[in-house]
């Protein structure tokens, strides 16, 4: 099972902060983990392609599964195209 919570703040030009941990719980052996993270997107409009990159430290700030990570990076890159 799996539960998302998200929040971002606009920061002005195309910046803005973010959080969009993935909180999951294995309903076969009771394991769980909540991370907790903050990160920083930039969109950047260029040629009728918008370009959306982003970077999200995570912290586990609970867990029960041997097999989670105390910490994990996200991060990755969106595009979007117009006609």
């Amino acid at each position: 099972m799996a539960f998302q919570p998200f929040a971002m703040y606009q920061l002005g030009g195309g910046t803005y902060l973010r959080s969009t941990p993935i909180w999951t719980y294995n309903l076969e052996n009771d394991g769980y983990s909540v991370p907790l993270g903050l990160g920083i997107w930039q969109v950047i409009n260029r040629n009728k392609v918008v370009y959306n990159f982003f970077i999200e430290p995570q912290f586990s700030m609970a867990s029960r599964d041997p097999s989670h990570p105390d910490w994990q990076i996200y991060m990755g890159l969106n595009l979007q195209f117009s006609h």
